[in-house]
């Protein structure tokens, strides 16, 4: 009898992990900003309500361009999607991590949704 687990092809059995992965990362990185928001403001000088974009630039480039992620998945094909978002998502991170003005960190925050 043969096993029909054994005979899936490989990017079958990795799918899972890997998206269960990048929903981790999305969750932690809203939940790590929500956290650091008050020292955030305090070190790059944010007025309250500003600080506030800090989150929403994120949100609003990563819920605004989610369908145009899709299509993109469809046309170039779901791993090179899923990579380049990655490469995205970790250079404007790095960018976030760097930045010296409130300017800076929104931009890099919409760049990361946007990844």
């Amino acid at each position: 009898m043969v096993n029909l687990a054994d005979s899936k092809p490989l990017q079958t059995r990795w799918l899972l992990p890997v998206l269960l992965t990048v929903q981790f990362l999305v969750s932690l990185d809203m939940s790590v900003v929500n956290i650091a928001l008050p020292d955030i403001g305090d070190d790059l000088g944010f007025g309250a309500d500003s600080l506030l974009w800090v989150v929403n630039a994120y949100a609003l480039a990563f819920g605004g361009l989610l369908m145009l992620g899709g299509r993109l998945a469809d046309l170039v094909g779901r791993r090179r999607t899923l990579i380049a978002g990655f490469a995205v998502f970790g250079v404007a991170s790095l960018a976030g991590g760097l930045a010296q003005t409130p300017g800076q960190l929104v931009a890099a925050r919409a760049v990361q949704g946007a990844g």
